[in-house]
């Protein structure tokens, strides 16, 4: 349950999907320009509690850990299912 209660926490998934898509580690206003609306102060709690628990790592920039890149993987079995269920629902 404490990844549930992470990965629920505003804007948590959303600065994993970003940073999943970048190739290259995100400079921390690249990653908030990428979230939108998320304020610097929320922006810098979730990459520290994703940093905490070793989902994120900051070198330079703002990226996965390997474990953070498994966590994704897991996950696109979801997104697909979120994707059928969103088509049966039009």
């Amino acid at each position: 349950m404490a990844l549930l209660d992470l990965a629920g926490r505003r804007w948590m998934l959303r600065v994993i999907w970003e940073l999943d898509r970048s190739e290259e580690p995100l400079t921390f206003r690249a990653l908030r320009a990428a979230c939108g609306d998320v304020s610097s102060s929320v922006l810098t709690r979730r990459l520290r509690e994703l940093g905490e628990v070793g989902l994120v790592r900051h070198d330079g920039g703002y990226a996965l850990t390997p474990i953070g890149r498994r966590l994704v993987a897991a996950m696109r079995p979801l997104t697909a299912w979120a994707e059928d269920w969103d088509r049966e629902l039009r």
